[in-house]
């Protein structure tokens, strides 16, 4: 028998049905989500239960959700002390990234190349924002961007229009000294549940 999820997480889902429901756009589904992701990474109690969820290092996600009818995923990150992580995009999914407990910095990078030769991407770094507890960024399908650990452990909550774990979606990653891009399918989804 399962166990009831956290009551925050219950009411974030049914808000995000809500607006799933009512809005066909991404786009705005994404807009109006983001006060809600603000909320929930504020949340204390939910920031408590965190300090227990497992590591995701390598390349993982703990996925919290998968809507049965509008498809958006809900997945969480946990990132150890100095991770870092690959320069990539989203294809063509929205993402609300959320810092939920410790910080890290978000790396937004912009392609310099025309894109006509496969397998080559010039990209330059354009900004970097730090995210502590409570910061949402909006990520827009095909941004190029990096998250990086801070000196602590850290927590993000991440709501996706569309699931991209393993053998979902091509994704991109660039290596921005070798000038390199390469498609490969977005991170292993850990199934785990938020129980009361």
């Amino acid at each position: 028998m399962s166990s009831a999820r956290l009551p925050v997480l219950e009411k974030f889902i049914a808000d995000l049905r809500t607006i799933w429901s009512t809005e066909a756009d991404n786009q705005r589904r994404m807009e109006r989500a983001k006060p809600l992701l603000e909320q929930l990474v504020k949340d204390a109690g939910l920031k408590a239960h965190s300090a227990s969820w497992p590591s995701t290092e390598g390349y993982k996600n703990l996925l919290l959700y998968v809507d049965p009818d509008h498809h958006f995923v809900i997945n969480a990150v946990v990132r150890m002390p100095g991770r870092t992580g690959s320069v990539h995009d989203h294809a063509d999914a929205w993402v609300l990234y959320g810092v939920l407990d410790g910080s890290e910095s978000l790396e937004r990078y912009e392609r310099v190349d025309d894109g006509s030769r496969p397998g080559y991407a010039e990209v330059r770094l354009a900004s970097v924002s730090t995210g502590t507890q409570g910061k949402v960024d909006l990520v827009p399908p095909g941004a190029i961007h990096a998250e990086q650990g801070g000196p602590t452990r850290s927590v993000a909550i991440i709501v996706r229009s569309q699931r991209l774990g393993q053998g979902t979606v091509l994704q991109h990653t660039y290596d921005p000294k070798a000038k390199t891009v390469i498609e490969r399918y977005g991170p292993t989804q850990v199934p785990y549940e938020l129980v009361a």
